[in-house]
């Protein structure tokens, strides 16, 4: 039974975050490398336990944690973080800040528990899921150790920098690529605004 629950919620997700961020089915296997019978397989529910590289490369596709994938509704849970009111008023959204050097280990950390053990920012926008990166490297030529990059998390099919962070070296890039290498590169997310020399 709990192997149903978690293809269920791999399914559901997979077809939200499809659809929220304006991905297809063909673009999800084009960037994630997955083959079309695969993903196709798990949205039919022809599939009782997908394999661990599998969900791995979905949810690095996606910015969302590989652990979440399969045991959180992401729907329900980025409409409960959303900071927008019904009546049209935004709220400032508390996001936490994290050090560059922590980032990679902070990507599968849900961002209310992050903000729990790092200290906050506060963003002033219709936005959820943000994280702040404190640079303390130079970055791209362009941003400078101390500079703050408030980065909205998950990979998005538009034409906007994000910031991804090689592998190997744990380097931080800024990028335009709609589909960076994900055998190379962890996807942090779109760069929606950038605030120089915080520190």
């Amino acid at each position: 039974m709990y192997k149903k629950e978690k293809t269920e919620k791999l399914k559901n997700n997979i077809k939200y975050l499809i659809k929220s961020r304006g991905e297809t089915r063909l673009s999800l296997c084009n960037s994630s490398g997955l083959t079309r019978t695969t993903i196709y397989n798990i949205l039919e529910g022809k599939v009782v336990n997908a394999q661990q590289s599998t969900i791995r490369k979905i949810s690095d596709f996606f910015g969302v944690s590989y652990k979440e994938i399969e045991t959180v509704d992401i729907e329900k849970k980025e409409i409960i973080e959303s900071s927008i009111s019904l009546q049209g008023n935004t709220n400032p959204a508390a996001v936490p800040v994290i050090s560059e050097r922590f980032l990679v280990q902070s990507l599968d950390k849900r961002i209310g528990e992050l903000a729990t053990i790092h200290p906050l920012t506060y963003y002033f926008g219709a936005a959820c899921n943000l994280i702040a990166v404190l640079l303390e490297n130079e970055l791209n030529g362009v941003n400078e150790a101390g500079d703050l990059l408030i980065v909205k998390k998950g990979s998005f099919a538009s034409d906007k920098e994000r910031l991804v962070c090689n592998k190997t070296t744990g380097k931080l890039l800024i990028t335009r690529d709609p589909a960076p290498d994900l055998d190379t590169f962890h996807v942090v997310g779109e760069i929606i605004e950038e605030r120089f020399n915080v520190r």
